[in-house]
């Protein structure tokens, strides 16, 4: 229950400072949140929306158990292969299930939290904003680069950016491409970007996962009647058997 916990209701978010540059960077925003136009829906009664949510929620964790109860996951978080397959199988439940990858959940993530800021400056304020809060490190350096560019443009057309200006917001755009050349980052490497942070998330979920594991094997081992046992290798454990 706990690993399909995980996978359905992840609340912390990842940051990659590649796919923050490419929001509002010549990419159109997308809306992952798959929701209906309320007017094309009737409207709904509190019990009603509620027992549409909970059928939701739980057809999603029985796709997830179908999954989950086939595939074979090894509990190795140092082992390149086991996060591979591990990664494997989270795709394999969110395509089934209708979840979003965690770049779509950013995207989305940034989208909603900055959508009425009017001008550039505040935008990349809450981007780093978002990034604290998650307690995510900048490793590659992007948001000094980031703020150097639009003190430079602001300083050229001597007034603050606004979203709203399609002119000046094309020079901040040719520098953030300057920005995106110095640090190496090239549009057609987003798909690489992208398996790397789910290579990321899926190494953080198994070393969760032998951690739970650990666990609660020590806390069996306590029990009077365990005293004789030795702990097993967290490798050899077959999650299938535990469903």
């Amino acid at each position: 229950m706990a690993m399909v916990s995980r996978l359905l209701s992840r609340s912390r978010q990842l940051y990659a400072g590649q796919i923050f540059f490419q929001h509002d960077h010549g990419m159109p925003v997308r809306s992952y949140a798959k929701e209906a136009s309320a007017s094309n829906l009737p409207p709904l009664k509190g019990d009603e929306m509620l027992r549409n949510i909970f059928y939701d929620v739980k057809n999603k964790f029985e796709t997830a158990f179908s999954v989950l109860r086939k595939e074979k996951i090894t509990i190795d978080p140092d082992d390149p292969a086991a996060v591979s397959q591990y990664a494997k199988v989270i795709e394999t439940i969110r395509e089934k299930a209708d979840l979003l990858s965690e770049s779509q959940k950013i995207k989305y993530a940034i989208d909603l939290q900055t959508q009425d800021i009017p001008d550039a400056r505040t935008y990349l304020l809450t981007l780093q904003e978002i990034r604290i809060k998650n307690g995510l490190a900048d490793d590659i350096g992007a948001e000094p680069l980031m703020m150097e560019a639009l003190e430079k443009v602001e300083k050229e057309i001597k007034k603050p950016l606004l979203r709203s200006d399609k002119k000046n917001m094309s020079l901040l755009l040719a520098e953030f491409d300057k920005v995106n050349k110095k640090l190496g980052i090239k549009k057609e490497d987003l798909p690489k970007y992208e398996e790397q942070l789910e290579l990321k998330v899926a190494k953080e979920d198994l070393d969760g996962l032998k951690k739970d594991a650990i666990e609660a094997m020590e806390t069996q081992l306590k029990r009077e009647e365990f005293k004789d046992e030795e702990m097993v290798d967290v490798k050899s454990l077959d999650i299938r058997n535990f469903f």
